[in-house]
């Protein structure tokens, strides 16, 4: 898309001209001189995602194509999410094959209504794109929303169809073979949660690199200025340097950098990390009735990305080298195979960057649901591997086998509650049989209603002890995240985590988007709101809406129309244990997302609060115990 002149020869003879240049390899030494470079940017534009990746076309032509860099993109746009115009293109619907200028672009083909979904599309684009840009080194970059292990993507003009890591796959393969290239030098996605165990395993054939982030990535995404160093000869880890540097820089510019992660992966150094992990697996899986509490305790500790106060938008993945290490740690007997896993993590992670709130992230996650009533069955046909499906499925039959009295249960059925200083303290006791299974312990609390039913407004963690005494305290401070748009104010479900240290704390909030054109307001997109505070100052750090599709699983920064409607969501449990989450305001709050203003409001006195304390075992056997206390 970078280049200055293109060459007009057919594609076979393309084919025949690379094949004679570079034979069977990409050429790519990431430890020697560059050379030449052509990125390819798979641009899946066809989402609520257009207008973000339309200002990193923007940034591309930044650079443009120069003597020593091509940079060829499809850009496959929708209909009604920004209507501007693109390096001087004006606003279209469909496909469009790119040539990137300095300033512009050159539109090599116009491919109309195009499924980017179809894996088909991505080869062909690979194989044209390396037939006509001949180079020394090729990056691929897919750009969308991120699921994970379940792939990218979501072309909306072809029924959200999506790329799954199969399909990824696939379609690089195709592609390279067509081309007569072995290896890419650098696959990146520029997309949410991409950078797992699963993903740089599955795909470690087909690149000597990877760049991808663990945790959800805001909208604005990679900086693609950063190119530049390419047209410099830059050898594939200074250009995975350089995109990390320009995306932690923009971050900061942008006030998005709480949360960040962005990895470069060795993906040479893949299969030591598979069979270091597939070791560690073993021994798990011969010594799971034992090791299984702590993998429990150390699950429910560990850095996890993607996670929502909704189990169904919950992406369940966790730190791969922080929750091995600390297995390790605690379970003797195998820590040497987890000092393996790390270390083959650390040497396969060339470079990395983190936030305050995802500080220590090792640059690779892994699936990992607590309980197997969120385990989604379609990772155990992933073909994964590593032994991690094995090891899933012993763990969690290990849950199923604890015996009833060693499962998670309170020994009296009545909490005990107190206020002081910090507010409501709730705490109980449960049975000691119990107290080597438990893994978690939480408490949620919420305004009790005229009807009975119960209103929640949060959830935090809460305290077990481990000596003996049997007790689980949590407290609850006894204030409403409130949002308001400076003409309504509703309140909001948080889910509360506070940082060891207490140097930080996050707030995930359910919320729920209309759009401006949805005369109808039936229609509505599912959002969560995440927000990092500063421990000390209490000041927000960091604030980002992302949106989830149901149907794919898809992560994504929210693009919203300042005219729309945002509405906080919040857990109802009617008086029949019915569930329910339901809207906090009739009419919402404008959803001009930089301008809404958030607080912690004190409680009224007087209010009926229903606060619960529960604790769960590495099973996902549960218990409570509760009280109606009013607030002082």
């Amino acid at each position: 898309m970078r280049r200055t002149t293109r060459r007009a020869i057919s594609a076979l003879a393309a084919v025949t001209i690379v094949a004679a240049l570079a034979g069977c390899d990409s050429g790519g030494d990431p430890a020697g001189d560059g050379g030449t470079w052509t990125v390819l940017a798979y641009e899946i534009a066809d989402t609520d995602l257009e207008p973000f990746m339309m200002a990193d076309v923007g940034e591309m032509g930044e650079v443009g194509s120069q003597e020593s860099l091509s940079i060829v993109s499809l850009v496959d746009r929708a209909e009604g999410y920004t209507d501007e115009a693109v390096l001087g293109l004006d606003d279209w619907v469909g496909g469009k094959l790119l040539e990137i200028t300095p300033g512009g672009a050159e539109e090599l083909e116009d491919l109309g209504d195009v499924n980017t979904g179809d894996p088909q599309v991505l080869a062909d684009f690979i194989a044209r794109g390396v037939a006509e840009y001949p180079a020394d080194n090729y990056a691929l970059i897919v750009s969308d929303h991120g699921a994970s292990w379940p792939g990218v993507g979501g072309d909306e003009s072809a029924e959200e169809d999506t790329l799954t890591l199969a399909e990824i796959g696939d379609g690089i393969s195709a592609g390279l073979a067509d081309a007569g290239l072995e290896r890419l030098d650098l696959l990146g996605f520029d997309a949410c949660l991409m950078a797992t165990y699963e993903v740089a395993s599955a795909l470690s054939p087909l690149a000597d690199r990877m760049l991808a982030s663990q945790e959800l990535e805001p909208g604005h995404g990679w900086d693609y200025s950063a190119l530049d160093v390419a047209a410099r000869g830059a050898t594939v880890d200074e250009l995975g340097g350089a995109l990390i540097d320009g995306f932690e820089a923009q971050a900061q510019e942008q006030q998005t950098d709480a949360k960040i992660t962005l990895s470069l992966v060795d993906l040479t150094r893949m299969p030591d990390v598979d069979d270091a992990l597939a070791t560690l697996t073993d021994r798990l899986v011969e010594r799971v009735a034992g090791v299984s509490p702590v993998i429990g305790r150390t699950l429910a500790s560990t850095l996890g990305f993607g996670s929502s106060p909704d189990p169904d938008q919950d992406s369940f993945m966790s730190d791969l080298g922080i929750l091995v290490g600390d297995i390790g740690v605690d379970a003797l007997d195998v820590s040497d195979a987890a000092d393996d896993v790390v270390r083959s993590i650390n040497d396969a992670v060339v470079d990395k960057v983190d936030g305050q709130a995802t500080r220590g992230a090792t640059g690779l996650s892994i699936y990992f649901p607590p309980k197997y009533a969120d385990f989604d069955d379609a990772y155990a046909e992933l073909g994964v591997g590593g032994g991690w499906p094995e090891f899933l499925s012993s763990y969690y039959g290990q849950g199923a086998a604890i015996p009833a009295e060693a499962q998670a249960q309170f020994a009296v059925g009545d909490a005990e509650t107190s206020f002081g200083d910090e507010g409501l303290t709730i705490s109980g006791s449960f049975e000691l049989a119990s107290e080597d299974n438990l893994a978690s312990s939480h408490i949620r609390y919420g305004l009790v209603e005229n009807d009975g039913s119960v209103t929640y407004i949060g959830e935090e963690p809460a305290e077990i002890s481990d000596d003996g005494s049997g007790d689980a305290v949590g407290v609850f401070d006894l204030t409403v995240l409130t949002i308001s748009d400076g003409e309504d104010t509703a309140n909001a479900y948080l889910q509360l985590t506070t940082a060891d240290d207490g140097s930080f704390v996050t707030f995930d909030v359910p919320m729920a988007y209309y759009a401006a054109d949805d005369d109808d307001g039936d229609t509505y997109q599912d959002a969560l709101l995440s927000i990092v505070l500063d421990g000390g100052s209490g000041d927000v750090t960091g604030e980002t809406y992302y949106s989830y599709d149901e149907a794919t699983g898809n992560y994504g920064e929210l693009s919203a129309d300042p005219e729309g409607i945002i509405v906080p969501e919040v857990l109802n449990v009617l008086a029949d244990g019915t569930e329910q989450w339901i809207s906090t305001s009739a009419s919402g709050l404008y959803a001009d997302l930089p301008n809404l203003v958030y607080d912690l409001a004190d409680l009224e006195s007087g209010a009926q609060l229903y606060v619960e304390l529960w604790v769960t075992d590495f099973g996902g056997n549960t218990d409570m115990v509760s009280a109606v206390v009013t607030v002082p």
